[in-house]
């Protein structure tokens, strides 16, 4: 009779025996799964490691921006008079400013209507013209003028809104104003009585934004529409355009806004009533000092990462996940190498180490900020700290401005040679333009600027030379296509004759021009030229010109040093001094450190990889152990079954021995 189960026949604890040499057999994978765990530590500290340098990356491209260390601080002693903000061209001082009147936008209200939505007149296509201008002479009274003369903003061209019967309502001829953008506000007001919807039209602020309305077509939007201050007038003004006037250290001055933005240079004034104040402006070190703050935050809060990660505990119980860890141990030292060496000198800048700024190393590696002495030398020298943070240049000549470089660019001063300025691509007029335009005969206008075309159709009417240009230069730069194309232009003239000229440096600057006003405008044989490319040479090395940007080629020290030449001569132009600050060489650390063939992508591919190999190493141990179980119980399985044999036959013969010894007796 067969043993049914694992020590049945002889009681030999068969479970219990493979389960203990399959604990002793399963020593190696245990090993494997612990160095598994410990390598799956070392990942996942890996990744906080990550985390803890992308954050100082952050708080390094704050401190690389100049702008940060530029910062200016406007101050108005009474601030219900106006506001006011400051930019990096602010200088320092105080101003008295006293506002005498605000800028205010002309508002015109049409004659009451019965209805918003009813149809106005016939519903033919009719073109309203908006002039914009400035009303003087006559007098006011009700809010419509006697004797007052309309002279047209040289400035602002005129702009056009087609009614028909699509809209010829009040509600759709406001709608249409509005999307057209031109310039004008639109809105209804309801006033009550039989009549008591009013279309409202505002112009923009100033006393050259005054309105014109011509109207064509339809004789009743006529008669409600059309305005003209030295004529007839259909509307009634019921706020007048003005400019806002003020004084800046008794200084008179006019603005057609009330964000004055050129009284002082650098610095808007948002003018809120009549009054007296001061302006100071000052430095504003608060965003250097926040940024100087968030830098060391962010290198202490990582310097405590790496000593918990490779600290070593003698009993073993709290060791780092990166104990011993070669990686970890040389990024520590690149941070503190970077940190702790001299900057230097390539832009003459007396700041190049981090203690003269008030930054300072402690003992267990950590910064300190003495917040004191870095508001110290905002003060004192704000150009300065700049520097020793951020990378730039300085260059000897006025006209030349330190635009940018890369990571590869070399500390150092660089003699710069020019052997061709950039210019503009200009189209010059044959003859005098002719100063009448007629509809229908010299209107249209197809330009061509950097590539960019649009087409346009001139008002028709006599002009002078100033306003012609003036009116065609606005058109132009009015155009969609071309403000996309961000491509502009200025006209000019000079006895008479158009000067076009693109507004962009540099080979791909071009103007041309087609169409019926063309030659009434530029004569039967203009003369055209494209622009060209600055050139010359920095350091020695021969640079490329785009525009006026000069940039240094590869196989140089000065490769990425890039210069905008904003004007002067050709020849010897001085020397550019380029430094690369802390910030700037940390950001190049920190890049190199989390790039995907950097140190820490390196680390974590190594430990994916020797991850995987135990893995793999686990799944042969796991088929080994499985058959030296299997084979483990079949050798105890058998052993029981052979016990149980002969047990079963000691059995027997003790029984016949029994019966042998009864029956002799």
């Amino acid at each position: 009779m067969a043993i049914s189960a694992p020590g049945v026949g002889s009681n030999l604890d068969v479970n219990g025996i493979v389960s203990q040499l399959m604990t002793i057999e399963q020593r190696p994978r245990d090993l494997l799964d612990a160095k598994e765990a410990s390598y799956q530590a070392q990942l996942s500290a890996y990744g906080q490691l990550r985390g803890a340098l992308s954050a100082l990356e952050s708080a390094v491209e704050g401190l690389a921006d100049p702008t940060r260390f530029e910062k200016r601080s406007a101050t108005a002693g009474d601030t219900s008079v106006l506001s006011a903000s400051a930019g990096a061209a602010a200088a320092n001082a105080t101003y008295d400013v006293a506002v005498t009147q605000l800028a205010q936008r002309q508002s015109l209200t049409t004659a009451g209507q019965a209805s918003a939505t009813s149809a106005i007149g016939s519903g033919a296509s009719t073109v309203l013209t908006f002039d914009f201008g400035t009303i003087s002479g006559g007098t006011v009274s009700n809010g419509i003028y006697t004797g007052a003369s309309f002279a047209p903003n040289e400035s602002l061209a005129s702009r056009t809104v087609t009614i028909d019967a699509s809209n010829n309502s009040l509600q759709g001829i406001r709608d249409a104003i509005n999307a057209a953008n031109i310039g004008v506000n639109a809105s209804i007001l309801n006033v009550g009585g039989s009549n008591p919807y009013r279309l409202v039209l505002q112009s923009a602020s100033g006393a050259s934004a005054a309105l014109r309305i011509g109207v064509s077509g339809d004789a009743t939007l006529a008669s409600l529409l059309a305005y003209d201050p030295a004529g007839s007038q259909n509307l009634t003004q019921t706020v007048a355009a003005q400019d806002a006037t003020l004084t800046v250290n008794g200084l008179a001055i006019t603005s057609g806004s009330n964000n004055v933005t050129d009284a002082i240079q650098g610095v808007t004034l948002a003018l809120a009533k009549v009054g007296t104040t001061s302006v100071t402006i000052g430095r504003d070190p608060t965003a250097a000092q926040q940024g100087a703050q968030a830098f060391v935050k962010a290198y202490n809060d990582l310097n405590t990462m790496l000593h918990d990660l490779t600290r070593f505990d003698a009993t073993g119980s709290s060791s780092g996940a990166l104990v011993g860890d070669s990686a970890a141990r040389t990024i520590q030292s690149q941070l503190r190498n970077a940190l702790s060496s001299a900057l230097a000198g390539g832009n003459s800048n007396t700041l190049r180490v981090l203690s003269q700024v008030g930054m300072s190393f402690q003992k267990d590696g950590s910064l300190t900020l003495d917040n004191g002495k870095l508001a110290q030398m905002l003060t004192t020298d704000p150009v300065g700290v700049a520097r020793m943070f951020a990378s730039g240049g300085v260059a000897s000549d006025s006209l030349i401005n330190v635009a940018g470089s890369t990571s590869a660019t070399v500390p150092g001063s660089y003699a710069v040679e020019i052997t061709q300025l950039a210019t503009r691509g200009q189209l010059i007029g044959s003859a005098a333009a002719q100063l009448t335009v007629t509809a229908g005969v010299n209107d249209v206008l197809a330009v061509n600027v950097d590539g960019a075309g649009t087409t346009l159709t001139l008002p028709a009417g006599t002009y002078t030379a100033a306003t012609l240009a003036a009116q065609v230069q606005s058109l132009i730069n009015a155009s969609t296509s071309l403000r996309t194309a961000n491509s502009q232009v200025s006209l000019s003239e000079s006895g008479g004759v158009f000067t076009l000229a693109s507004k962009r440096y540099g080979s791909a600057s071009t103007v041309s021009v087609s169409g019926s006003a063309a030659a009434s405008l530029f004569g039967a044989a203009p003369s055209a030229t494209a622009g060209t490319d600055v050139a010359g040479s920095i350091g020695g090395f021969s640079a490329t010109g785009s525009g006026q940007r000069l940039t240094a080629a590869a196989g140089s020290p000065t490769i990425g040093l890039a210069l905008d030449i904003t004007g002067g001569s050709t020849g010897s132009r001085g020397v550019v001094s380029f430094a690369r600050g802390y910030a700037a060489r940390l950001d190049g650390l920190l890049q190199g450190l989390l790039a995907r063939d950097g140190a820490i992508a390196s680390r974590t591919t190594g430990i994916n990889a020797t991850i995987k190999d135990i893995g793999s190493q686990r799944d042969v141990l796991n088929r080994r152990l499985t058959d030296i179980e299997a084979r483990y119980r079949k050798q105890f399985t058998d052993l029981d079954t052979l016990m149980s044999s002969m047990t079963a036959t000691s059995t027997f013969l003790t029984q016949q021995l029994q019966q042998l010894q009864s029956s002799g007796k």
